[in-house]
């Protein structure tokens, strides 16, 4: 899409640091905010202020190669918790558990790579409060679980319990229904055929009531059993299980961030707004201003819903421009450009990625890879800027 010509891409570029929302809106008829969910949800439960409870996201920011994370992870737990049910808590899951040497075919950033060969887990201990006909998982991505060289996937049969609420979830969806059926197929292996390194355990119907901690350090997590209600939610049974962990990992949901100018639901984590048009504090559309995505309904759904979601608020952006409710006329791209450009700020383009792109195959092909990710941002933006040393452009 970016190489058709009609879309212009300005990266290296933050709201709040190198351009306002004010300036943003002057030079563009709208602006559309897409910038999701990228903080985690917090964990409202004693012990989850311990030094070895992380956000899913920090971990995924780490090994992905965000710029802006430290390069280094504590890797120093054998036994680890995961809370969540859905993709996000299998990726980490599978990252956690993956031998460094099925990583290395992949684009994996150097230092991550070293971080994960020193790593010492042997269990991975995934943990949902409600069933398997509940789990946020799709097909693809937990199918991909149970092929990771030298990891056995391991579920517990009293974990699998079937209301009614489960079973019309499994007849009218055919992602559930999939989901289920490769849970089921699991529990049928027999345990001497469960013999790789390192295990990742599917735990069901357990609710995470404690983070336990012994010398100010992650020693276990305790759980509560729940039980299905018939509609698909569950009730505590009062039956806690201790399971002996040293880190902790909770992939509970995420959480937007607030754009400097731009109004914030403190509570919901999203930018206020009706069907896409931006409100501002008296709950009016605010004109040219609007949302899409997670940052406009929280963190629920995958590509699907993004897709619709981007339908509706555009339908109502072409539906103000007919109408003309957009305001004032905008300086235009160039002006911001030069803007840009007049106050020093290193933006990228389009162009740019590319040269990043081939920069990094480069790298990889000297190393008998497809490609070595740059993750400082100082050498991306140089390399994407065409910059010699001296940071001037050649």
């Amino acid at each position: 899409m970016l190489r058709r010509g009609d879309i212009r891409l300005l990266g290296n570029v933050e709201v709040g640091r190198d351009v306002t929302m004010d300036q943003l809106r002057a030079h563009y008829d709208a602006v559309i905010l897409a910038t999701g969910s990228d903080r985690d949800a917090p964990l409202d439960i004693p012990g989850a202020d311990l030094p070895e409870v992380y956000g899913a996201s920090e971990f995924v920011f780490w090994y992905d190669g965000h710029p802006d994370v430290p390069r280094t992870w504590p890797l120093e737990a054998r036994e680890v918790a995961v809370l969540g049910v859905g993709n996000v808590a299998l990726d980490v899951a599978r990252m956690l558990a993956k031998h460094v040497e099925d990583l290395l075919p992949t684009e994996i950033p150097a230092n991550v790579a070293e971080g994960l060969r020193r790593n010492p887990v042997t269990d991975v201990h995934v943990f949902g409060r409600r069933g398997p006909a509940q789990a946020k998982f799709t097909p693809l991505e937990l199918r991909e679980l149970g092929k990771v060289p030298d990891v056995d996937v391991i579920v517990y049969e009293e974990d699998f319990d079937f209301d009614q609420g489960s079973e019309i979830a499994i007849r009218s969806s055919n992602q559930t229904k999939q989901v289920v059926k490769t849970l089921v197929d699991w529990t049928l292996k027999e345990p001497e055929d469960l013999t790789a390194s390192r295990r990742i355990h599917l735990h069901f119907l357990h609710q995470p009531v404690e983070v336990l901690g012994e010398g100010g350090h992650v020693v276990g997590l305790r759980t509560e059993r729940t039980a299905l209600t018939g509609d698909g939610t569950v009730r505590p049974t009062g039956e806690f299980v201790l399971t002996p962990v040293q880190a902790v990992y909770r992939a509970v949901g995420y959480f937007s961030s607030p754009i400097e100018g731009v109004p914030f639901d403190d509570v919901r984590g999203v930018v206020p707004n009706s069907e896409g048009r931006v409100l501002d504090d008296g709950h009016h559309p605010i004109p040219g201003l609007y949302a899409t995505g997670w940052v406009k309904r929280g963190p629920v759904g995958l590509i699907g819903s993004t897709k619709s979601d981007a339908q509706q608020t555009i339908a109502h952006l072409v539906e103000d421009v007919q109408a003309g409710r957009l305001g004032h006329p905008a300086r235009g791209h160039d002006a911001m450009v030069a803007e840009l450009e007049a106050t020093g700020v290193r933006y990228t383009t389009w162009q740019g990625w590319e040269l990043l792109d081939g920069f990094e195959r480069a790298l990889g092909e000297a190393a008998s890879r497809e490609r070595v990710k740059v993750v400082e941002r100082e050498t991306m933006t140089a390399v994407s800027r065409a910059e010699d040393h001296d940071g001037r452009l050649v």
